[in-house]
């Protein structure tokens, strides 16, 4: 019998190992949001952008709620201080989310963690949160992220392209999707008495909001559950 010990896996196999591992990892939540891009899409040239300015806001924004309600505001002849703090109020989540991964990518080299703040969407932070800083691997990250982009990207493509024959893509239902993949993201994060709390507050007040016609119910249901889901957190001293 040989003595000789199998060559340890290069570390280019690992990459591309640990991106293939993310890129199917994510896959499920990509394909939950391709109607969601096509909408994105749609409602960009609808909004009176060009092809490639539509195509851009998808490339560089990169985020489906923001564009959903940016060409809805640009439609509308909305001042570039809505849209801008608009914006601002849409993506603040995203700060909690650095804040949680910071532990897991402080390590990391600077053009690593600006590659992973740009890719940072709510589908990453799902498939990435429960790693710890151990765990952690930049190139599944990676995979899971740009895998995500490319699909967002061409089911954008899609949507501008099928706007421009087909009419109020918007009244067919596609904006189920977004309701569809938050409800696949939020349900697996639910093991804790106080996120528990905090879902149920956040839908019932949202609701509640909704029905009242008050302006911004959305975010006010989101500070107000998110408040009360910290307290109890705290009471209980439940890990992190």
């Amino acid at each position: 019998m040989s003595d000789r010990t199998p060559n340890p896996p290069s570390s280019q196999s690992r990459r591309l190992y640990q991106m293939t591992r993310g890129a199917l990892i994510i896959l499920p939540l990509s394909i939950a949001v391709v109607p969601w891009g096509i909408l994105a899409g749609s409602l960009a040239v609808e909004a009176g952008l060009f092809d490639f300015q539509a195509q851009a806001v998808s490339a560089l924004v990169f985020a489906g709620s923001v564009q959903l309600v940016g060409m809805g505001l640009i439609k509308a002849g909305a001042t570039l201080s809505t849209l801008l703090l608009t914006t601002l109020f849409l993506t603040s989540r995203h700060l909690l989310y650095s804040a949680t991964m910071r532990t897991r990518i402080s390590h990391l080299p600077l053009h690593q963690r600006l590659l992973l703040g740009f890719l940072l969407t709510d589908e990453l932070f799902a498939v990435s949160s429960h790693q710890t800083r151990k765990e952690f691997d930049f190139w599944y990250a990676f995979g899971a992220g740009f895998s995500f982009y490319l699909v967002w990207q061409l089911a954008s493509l899609s949507g501008i392209v099928l706007g421009q024959s087909i009419p109020d893509l918007d009244q067919y239902g596609l904006d189920f999707a977004v309701a569809a993949t938050f409800i696949a993201i939020v349900l697996p994060s639910v093991k804790k008495l106080s996120v528990l709390v905090t879902v149920i507050i956040a839908l019932l007040l949202s609701v509640l909001f909704s029905v009242q016609g008050i302006e911004g119910g959305i975010i006010l249901s989101s500070l107000i559950a998110m408040t009360i889901g910290y307290a109890i957190s705290i009471v209980r001293k439940e890990p992190l």
